[in-house]
């Protein structure tokens, strides 16, 4: 009972952090003109967006990692007696490398040659790839975290070296499927802090309570920049916070062994994912038609008449409800 009212302090902290250097980041990106670049394709809607500061990412990232680093410091140095205090360096890490990546292809997508379009594709996933490599790596040889538990099983399964490939596609994956789910304003951070929670509360069960402080502080820090992010946002996540979210949610939930259940507690990013990739397939395969009016799959909502507001809260409706049967089979 003590570590859940540590972890839900831990929230709230968090979101008073975040909320109180808010103002000064956004002062910042005005300053520097980091704004937003809207695609011509988007619906017309998004046009308003133009403009709106983005790398909003740095907005939660920089709190996280404050509060997570003097939380743990004894055990990060090496001077405490046990070393699980460590094992939070590895989502730490993670959510850094991911989100520098993004904030390299945020910048390029503003200041760079190629205006609003950011990075190379091919450049991007190899970066992506590599790193997801390199963190299964870790997970595997370093922390030795069980490969797999799946619900109603006893025990955990051996995947041999096959969890290294099947670790980094996770982390690459849930790394896109959330930057895909960041085109409305308030969506990717109601979504991804309703998953960290859910894993934070596995986390607790499992009693890694290092990794549940973790995922709560980033869900109260989550919560402080959706004060900034919702409709109409002042600040856009971009892929700064994107990506970090998301493949930080994959290492978590590698963490837990409990990935198998990931698809119903990220349901909303693994159907945005899997809606462009439908897209792309019936696209190719038709020679011009197209499965849905737009891609990703809120886009295709606004364009059945759907308001931002309307698309954001029935989708976190569901993500919520879908995580909490993701959980609930994740404790049987």
């Amino acid at each position: 009972m003590n570590q859940v009212a540590l972890a839900l302090s831990l929230a709230a902290l968090a979101f008073m952090m975040t909320v109180i250097w808010g103002g000064p980041l956004l002062r910042i990106l005005r300053h520097f003109r980091v704004g937003k670049i809207i695609r011509v394709e988007e619906p017309s809607q998004h046009a308003v967006k133009m403009g709106t500061p983005t790398m909003g990412g740095v907005m939660f990232i920089l709190p996280v990692l404050l509060l997570t680093v003097l939380l743990n410091a004894v055990a990060l140095i090496g001077m405490a007696q046990s070393g699980l205090g460590r094992s939070v360096l590895v989502p730490m890490i993670v959510m850094v490398a991911f989100g520098a990546l993004g904030a390299v292809d945020d910048w390029q997508g503003i200041r760079g040659p190629h205006r609003g379009e950011g990075m190379s594709v091919r450049t991007k996933f190899t970066a992506q790839v590599i790193l997801g490599l390199g963190t299964a790596w870790v997970l595997k040889f370093m922390l030795g975290v069980p490969d797999v538990f799946v619900p109603g099983v006893t025990g955990f399964f051996e995947l041999g070296l096959w969890y290294i490939p099947i670790a980094a596609f996770i982390i690459v994956s849930m790394s896109n499927a959330v930057n895909f789910t960041d085109g409305l304003d308030g969506l990717a951070g109601l979504i991804a802090a309703t998953a960290f929670a859910g894993y934070g509360l596995l986390a607790l069960g499992q009693n890694q309570v290092y990794l549940a402080r973790y995922c709560f502080t980033l869900v109260g820090a989550l919560f402080g920049f959706l004060w900034y992010n919702v409709h109409p946002a002042a600040l856009i996540m971009g892929d700064t916070g994107s990506m970090a979210l998301g493949s930080t949610l994959a290492v978590v939930a590698l963490m837990t062994s409990q990935w198998v259940v990931l698809p119903l507690i990220a349901i909303i990013p693994l159907s945005e994912i899997l809606s462009v990739v439908i897209q792309i397939a019936y696209f190719k395969y038709t020679k011009g038609k197209r499965f849905f009016k737009m891609a990703p799959l809120h886009l295709h909502f606004e364009l059945l008449g759907w308001s931002e507001t309307q698309v954001v809260q029935r989708f976190w409706l569901i993500g919520l409800l879908a995580a909490m049967v993701g959980v609930g089979l994740a404790l049987v």
